[in-house]
């Protein structure tokens, strides 16, 4: 190992220093073992992408300061000096401001000079503040002041959920911003102390011998689940339903690791133990009396219905909340009778304007015929109910709509049909090829609704009309393989009913 790169691994971050809290071995791995990284999966990559998208709209609220950060990632003590340098200089306000101290790093997103008086702003994209942010912040504070400079205060940018969008954003309204001064005060002996173990860490030369445990996943997924979790194998305690990740710990320290090795008299609800014996006996279950009712239920002509929806975090529709889910489109799959060959009808809003009066007025068109609609979960009636407070034009043919929808995720969930191949999940990309075996959404370029809320999002900037036109494709296709699922899982329970 070079000696920079020593030096570098060395060196506490504001980020390394919250993976070592959360775990030591994490931390020495992401210095040292970077090649035994999990893959950055994309949904990962658009929340950083968002969180810095955030954190440049939050300099807004203090116009005219001067960015600090390196013109490469790696120009570390440049940035430092250069910080420093506008600070004996006397400037207002810094973006991206740098700080080094004793091996300890950090960048502060908004540093303000209030008449001689430093003032940290750290932005973040969530809704409220978490006692990870507080650390997050601690940590700045304890670095700032250890290295001579006094902080007037320390603050939270955070967004506003409560805010609805008219016309231009308001960036005051937009943001809420609070004082973490006494919190972040009373934290400075504990992160004190941490340094102190975490640079321990850093120090020594072999992996910290730490075992998998609730701290992989809290607060965050470690990226390194995939080498610290190798030797658990496929079907393991934690695959069971719901089962808290105390208990699935409890009996992985009891060297209880796969399902099949559960006793008998270990405690589970009733789903769980289903799965358990289903599994271990590789049998299906069908509970016929309460999947024929719900069947019976059911009355065609029948429609299947799914939406994608975008969540973007700034509002950019007027009467639009931060994170609101907005529908963009939609798959609709018509079965005039039991037996008979689906339509299938479909809408894709263009990127650039708000899709959902548009998205709605076709909606009421397509679905005027006659009969019950089925879903997938309750999303569909969540989202209806909001374009209606939000477009109250529609509410009452909205409301009729709303009537008609059926749930065909029931069965599944309350485990009507059950087989080893869901293990566990009752989602409708685990039921799809334990009962069709011949469907699933493997090898198609947009899998699930994340892929496809970034897909629609990548249309709004993307300029090469080839790719446009590839892109939705690709979500029409998506799209529309969620409702043929639901077709074909209705048509299975038929046949075994």
């Amino acid at each position: 190992m070079s000696k920079r790169k020593t030096e570098r691994g060395r060196i506490l971050s504001k980020s390394t220093f919250l993976r070592g809290l959360q775990c030591r071995k994490s931390l020495y791995l992401n210095a040292y073992r970077h090649e035994l990284r999990d893959e950055t999966g994309e949904d990962l990559l658009a929340i950083f992408k968002r969180g810095n998208e955030v954190g440049e709209l939050a300099q807004s609220l203090f116009p005219g300061g001067i960015n600090a950060s390196p013109e490469k990632p790696l120009k570390i003590k440049e940035s430092v000096a250069y910080t420093r340098k506008l600070m004996s200089e006397g400037a207002g306000t810094i973006y991206e401001a740098a700080f080094l101290h004793k091996g300890l790093l950090c960048y502060v997103d908004i540093l303000v000079n209030d008449n001689g008086k430093w003032k940290v702003y750290e932005v973040k994209s969530s809704t409220s503040i978490s006692d990870v942010n507080l650390m997050d912040a601690a940590f700045q504070y304890y670095l700032i002041t250890e290295s001579g400079i006094p902080i007037d205060d320390i603050f939270l940018v955070h967004i506003n959920n409560r805010y609805v969008r008219y016309g231009a954003l308001d960036i005051q309204s937009l943001f809420t911003v609070e004082s973490v001064l006494e919190e972040v005060r009373s934290r400075q002996k504990l992160v004190a102390e941490q340094v102190r173990v975490l640079q321990k860490v850093l120090r020594n030369g072999s992996i910290p011998d730490i075992d998998i445990g609730e701290h992989c996943t809290d607060p965050y997924e470690c990226d390194f689940r995939g080498y610290c979790w190798q030797h658990v194998p496929e079907h393991s305690v934690f695959e069971i339903h719901r089962l808290k990740k105390s208990e699935a710990f409890e009996l992985y320290r009891r060297g209880i690791v796969r399902i099949e090795d559960i006793p008998r008299d270990y405690p589970l609800n009733p789903s769980q133990r289903l799965q358990v014996e289903c599994h271990t006996t590789g049998s299906t279950f069908v509970d016929y009396e309460h999947l024929a009712s719900f069947l019976d239920q059911i009355r065609y002509p029948l429609s299947f219905m799914d939406f994608e929806t975008f969540m973007p975090a700034v509002p950019l529709f007027d009467n639009a909340r931060p994170y609101q889910q907005i529908p963009f489109q939609y798959s609709l799959h018509y079965r005039e009778e039991k037996g008979a060959e689906p339509e299938h009808r479909e809408f894709l809003a263009e990127a650039g304007a708000d899709p959902r009066k548009r998205f709605i007025e076709r909606l009421l068109e397509d679905t005027e015929r006659p009969g019950d609609i089925l879903v997938y979960s309750p999303f569909e009636r969540a989202r209806l109910k909001e374009i209606a407070r939000d477009i109250p034009a529609y509410a009452e043919r909205i409301e009729a709509l709303i009537s008609r929808i059926q749930d065909l995720m029931i069965p599944f969930q309350k485990r009507y049909y059950y087989v080893p191949a869901m293990r566990g999940s009752y989602s409708i990309k685990a039921v799809l090829p334990a009962l069709v075996p011949d469907m699933s959404y493997d090898d198609m370029p947009i899998a699930d609704g994340g892929a496809a809320m970034r897909a629609f999002e990548e249309l709004w900037y993307e300029t090469d009309e080839e790719r446009r036109e590839e892109i939705r494709r690709d979500l029409l296709a998506y799209c529309e393989l969620d409702t043929l699922a639901m077709v074909r899982i209705v048509e299975r329970l038929e046949e075994l009913a």
